[in-house]
This record gives structure tokens, C-alpha cells and sequence, in this order.
């Protein structure tokens, strides 16, 4: 950028121009996230105030940012936040960034858990909190759980469900899966959005993907390690006929059915994503 005085609409053209030719992807989005972060203004603002110049503070904070997103950072790291189910999750590098997809997992469990009667919810894998916290606040009534193995992530979760108004009604347990809960407690639903990819691909996945925490994608050998441990151990700790929900990788449909079918799960069926991916793996326990 030369010396010349930065307009908004300036600053973003030069920015969406730089991004695609960088291959960044969704280089107008970006660019306007990163602005409206630097001017802690609502994207469409920016569109109101085209020919308001930027302070050299302003010009220089946005620089950095470019450069760090250039060098690979997500984009929700930069600014720390990423908006899930309607609402905006505080999110840093100890943590995964929520995908759209998990939104199904949440709905999943929506439409199992009843919004006028009491109910225990269990999410394994928690990390930002966002489909604990989602839950929490779509059913006032349900009691939610949930777990994460490192310390970093229960951090970041328990401010998520301070600042979304949950935080009385979900519980955060630090620990391996369910070795963290209290032993004989129970659930009508059990989410969890475990690590997937295996071990062979991570180093193919896209560099911002990369630069996420490596304990949240790493399923080990097929993918599966995780979700094996989730089922067997998830299973006996449902009510009878309660909703094991599981979210899973894009060609991982028939072997996860195979798993909970094999560990006893009934009404074992795969939902697909919109781009007709195998996302998520719903079963019962027996009753």
C-alpha cells in the first residue's frame, strides 16, 4: 500500500484484488471481517461510510492482519470469533473453529430433546462449547453437560457460555471423554463432534485447517479411534432408547453405522450435509 490516503472503499478493493490473487478464499468476505474488526463496525456499515478515510493506527492494524491471514491464520483467529447457530463464540488457536456443518448435530439433538421438560444433555469433545452451548440455550429446560480433554478449551468454553447467558445450566468437566463425568450418571442425549481425520491426511489438509489445534482433527489411523470410544463408551451411559449423535467424516457413513450397530445401537441411521456428504450418525440405546 503506497502513502496515498486509504478510503474504506479503497482499502477493500486493494484488499479483495491482493487476496485473490493470494488464492485466499472468499477474498470479499475476508477482507470486510477484518475491516470491520479493525473499525469495530458490523460489515454492513462499512458499505455506509465508503469515503471515510483510515487513521494511520487504523491502516497499520489492518496491514498486520493481512499479512497473518497471508501467513496462513484462519481468519476467526484474527478477529476471535465465529458465529454458530445464530450466535457470535469467542474462538483462539486452543480451540477448533465451528463449522456450519456441526450445526446438523445441534439440530439433531434439538429435535430429540422436548423444550418444556427436563432433560440431561451430554457433549463430548466440547471445545469452544459451541454445541453445548447451543442446546443450553435453545432448551431453557435441559441440563447440559460437557467434556474436553485439555485445560485450553474448557477455558474458552466456560467464557463462551458466561457471555451467551448459559452459564448456570452448563456443566464443563475436564477429562478424558467420559472418564471426566461422574460415574453413574446418565443421559437422555449424548452429542459429539470428535476428531475424524486420519493421521495420513492431516498434513493435506488446506494450511488454515493446519494451523487448528492438532488434538481436535486427529482420529488416528482410519479416523476412527475416537468415535469407536465415544460409541462403546457413550452407549451404556444413555437411558433406554436415548439418542447417541455422532458428527463424522464425509466417507465415514458405513463405517460408524458398522461400529454402533456392532456395540448394540438401534435405529442406526447417517443424515447428509448439504454438499450430500455423510456429516452425522444418529443411533439409540436399547430400551
Amino acid at each position: 500500500m503506497s502513502a496515498e490516503t486509504w478510503t474504506i472503499r479503497r482499502v477493500l478493493d486493494w484488499t479483495r484484488g491482493h487476496f485473490d490473487k493470494q488464492q485466499v478464499d472468499d477474498p470479499r468476505l475476508t477482507s470486510e471481517i477484518l475491516l470491520g474488526h479493525v473499525l469495530t463496525l458490523p460489515r454492513v456499515k462499512l458499505y455506509m461510510d465508503l469515503d471515510r478515510p483510515l487513521t494511520k493506527d487504523e491502516l497499520a492494524t489492518y496491514r498486520a492482519l493481512i499479512q497473518r491471514r497471508l501467513a496462513g491464520e484462519p481468519t476467526q483467529y484474527l478477529v476471535g470469533f465465529r458465529e454458530f447457530y445464530g450466535r457470535k463464540f469467542a474462538v483462539d488457536d486452543r480451540v477448533l473453529i465451528p463449522r456450519s456443518e456441526t450445526e446438523l448435530l445441534v439440530e439433531a439433538a434439538l429435535r430429540d430433546v422436548k423444550k418444556d421438560e427436563p432433560s440431561r444433555v451430554l457433549d463430548l469433545c466440547t471445545g469452544s462449547g459451541c454445541v453445548a452451548i447451543s442446546i443450553a440455550a435453545e432448551r431453557p429446560q435441559a441440563s447440559v453437560w460437557a467434556t474436553d480433554l485439555m485445560p485450553g478449551p474448557i477455558e474458552v468454553a466456560k467464557k463462551n457460555a458466561e457471555a451467551l447467558g448459559v452459564d448456570g445450566r452448563v456443566t464443563f468437566f475436564q477429562g478424558d471423554l467420559l472418564a471426566a463425568v461422574p460415574e453413574g450418571a446418565t443421559f437422555d442425549v449424548i452429542v459429539s463432534n470428535p476428531p475424524y481425520v486420519k493421521t495420513s491426511d492431516l498434513a493435506t489438509l488446506q494450511r488454515e485447517v493446519q494451523k487448528e489445534p492438532r488434538a481436535a482433527l486427529d482420529g488416528g489411523a482410519d479416523g476412527l479411534d475416537l468415535i469407536r470410544r465415544v460409541v462403546t463408551d457413550g452407549l451404556p451411559r444413555l437411558k433406554p432408547g436415548g439418542l447417541l449423535a455422532l458428527e463424522i467424516g464425509d466417507e465415514q457413513g458405513d463405517a460408524v453405522k458398522e461400529i454402533m450397530t456392532r456395540a448394540g445401537c438401534r435405529d442406526v441411521h447417517i443424515e447428509k450435509d448439504l454438499a450430500r456428504h455423510d456429516r452425522i450418525a444418529l443411533g439409540r440405546a436399547g430400551s
